[in-house]
């Protein structure tokens, strides 16, 4: 009975407060649990959020205008650190003011929805990799991880972007978040699922690699010249670690964020703000830092053109077109040559 009178208590104090009443409080007039969190929010640790995600925007900006490669993964990576960026800042709004509304509405959307972009880049270095070491080590063809995780990662951001904006509008109009809530903690749900799927295809792919390096040695592996120095490389070794804990990162923040949000905007994880530091701030810089320091475009070098490309197939029957009607001109013009020869002899 003890643990339920506060949260009763809580609850009483947000429903009485109107919303005219509400923008007037402040931390020495009002109790913090009528404003929109159960803590105060922290300014030294969201500013410092605010600036490491400002320096991996930077970064993966700065890695693209330099090499301009995997501009595919460059635009999830940023898209999803600009709304990294515009969530912390509503999080500094809201120690400034935890009763408006504004900065509430824009760090819980921002910040719910900013990690299925960067899913979407986890998910597009997958065929590039599986190319590096050769196709017939995967279960799937190449193009299937993209074809496959692609669309999936869409609807979960559709899903987490469509439940925001249905509580973001019950909350304006001061009704109850909890149908888009329950909206976003579906799209989250479908996240976890997809990468959950993501992750063991992985494992899957690397061990039918192992196992079929153990019985062929080097012959397991593509021989391509290109991919044979790739795979030597120490960069390229460190591009697969850094993508190993930048996925396990994202999983286990997406984890939590289900667990939480499944609880509604008034349970208990969200009261916790060191639980939100650790499981969702660190673990998205950390996978956003991994993935600064071997960014694939500088882990692939020349071989991020052509195969595992975006659009790389429409590309390669291009290439394969040009190539026979240039095959086809030869064979013309040898004919012709043979005609006039004969011509002349005659």
């Amino acid at each position: 009975m003890a643990s339920t009178f506060p949260t009763f208590v809580e609850l009483v104090a947000r429903k009485t407060h109107s919303p005219d009443n509400l923008a007037n409080c402040t931390i020495s007039t009002c109790a913090i649990s009528s404003s929109y969190y159960f803590y105060r929010v922290s300014l030294s640790a969201n500013v410092a959020f605010l600036v490491l995600f400002s320096l991996s925007l930077i970064g993966f900006v700065a890695t693209y205008a330099f090499t301009r490669r995997a501009f595919a993964f460059t635009f999830a990576m940023s898209a999803g650190v600009i709304l990294e960026v515009i969530g912390y800042v509503g999080r500094i709004q809201s120690h400034q003011n935890q009763w408006a509304q504004t900065g509430f509405l824009m760090q819980i959307v921002c910040l719910t929805i900013a990690p299925a972009f960067m899913a979407g880049g986890l998910y597009l270095c997958l065929r590039r990799i599986v190319y590096a070491f050769g196709p017939e080590n995967s279960r799937i063809a190449p193009e299937s991880y993209t074809r496959i995780f692609i669309p999936c990662d869409l609807l979960s951001l559709l899903l987490q972007a469509a439940g925001g904006g249905i509580a973001s509008s019950a909350t304006h109009t001061n009704k109850s978040p909890t149908s888009g809530d329950n909206i976003m903690v579906a799209g989250l749900a479908f996240q976890v699922f997809t990468l959950g799927v993501f992750i063991l295809l992985c494992l899957d792919f690397a061990l039918r690699t192992r196992k079929r390096y153990k019985s062929m040695g080097e012959s397991a592996f593509d021989q391509n010249p290109l991919f044979i120095k790739l795979r030597h490389s120490w960069v390229f070794k460190g591009f697969l670690a850094a993508l190993t804990l930048a996925t396990i990162c994202i999983f286990w923040r997406s984890v939590y964020r289900v667990v939480e949000l499944a609880e509604g905007w008034t349970g208990n994880l969200i009261r916790h703000q060191w639980l939100f530091v650790g499981f969702e701030g660190v673990m998205v810089i950390v996978a956003c830092f991994a993935l600064n320091a071997f960014n694939p475009a500088f882990a692939f070098k020349e071989a991020m053109e052509g195969k595992g490309g975006l659009g790389s197939k429409k590309r390669e029957r291009k290439l394969e077109r040009e190539r026979e009607k240039a095959v086809g001109s030869e064979v013309v013009s040898g004919s012709n040559s043979d005609v006039d020869g004969v011509k002349g002899g005659v």
